[in-house]
């Protein structure tokens, strides 16, 4: 379980977003809703103990963050709505290097397949700085699969997808879920998700 606690959060002396409270257990999609500039990013951050609260507290499995950091870091996934990879290597390159950060034990035709379900296949071979913003997207997002990790937390996942991709996209999330994994995703778009709760930032 993750606990949320009465965090706020102030930058410049405005007040980004205060004393939320939110319990997020194994099995369970959260979603962050609200328009740009509202704070879901930050908020992130904030869980992710990339950016300090003004107050509050974060628990993971009983234990605050801050004294589990490594445990915590460990089970987790974040995905920024940023480009990761590296630009001046191919598709295959890139993930053949996640998959080695990552020490996935997937196998070379298991890529392949990845790359298939995502229709990038035909890029596999072409380096990163010439894919569309809705490929890259792609691209980032298998590194849910590859570092198997427990917690997902991604910052508009569904940004430059096609509908075919949204709907991967959601059966993927649906999976981790069935496997006990738990999702946190900060978006102003709301897909069709049965049992998604949705948190809006104003």
């Amino acid at each position: 379980m993750l606990l949320v606690n009465n965090l706020s959060f102030s930058r410049n002396g405005v007040k980004i977003f205060d004393d939320i409270n939110l319990s997020i257990n194994n099995g369970q999609i959260i979603q962050i809703k609200g328009k740009n500039g509202s704070g879901k990013t930050t908020f992130l951050k904030v869980i992710l103990n990339i950016l300090e609260p003004e107050s509050g507290e974060i628990f993971w499995k009983g234990k605050k963050i801050k004294k589990n950091l490594f445990n915590f870091y460990n089970e987790t996934t974040f995905i920024m709505d940023k480009n990761t990879s590296t630009k001046n290597l191919t598709v295959l390159d890139n993930l053949n290097f996640l998959k080695e950060l990552s020490s996935s034990q997937l196998s070379y035709d298991k890529v392949l397949l990845l790359l298939e379900t995502f229709n990038i296949q035909q890029y596999k071979n072409t380096k990163t700085m010439y894919l569309s913003a809705g490929e890259i997207k792609k691209l980032e997002l298998l590194r849910l699969v590859f570092e198997q990790k427990k917690i997902w937390i991604l910052d508009e996942p569904y940004n430059h997808l096609d509908e075919r991709s949204i709907e991967i996209l959601n059966q993927t999330f649906i999976d981790h879920t069935k496997k006990n994994g738990l999702i946190i995703f900060a978006s102003h778009y709301e897909p069709k998700i049965n049992n998604l709760e949705v948190i809006n930032f104003f």
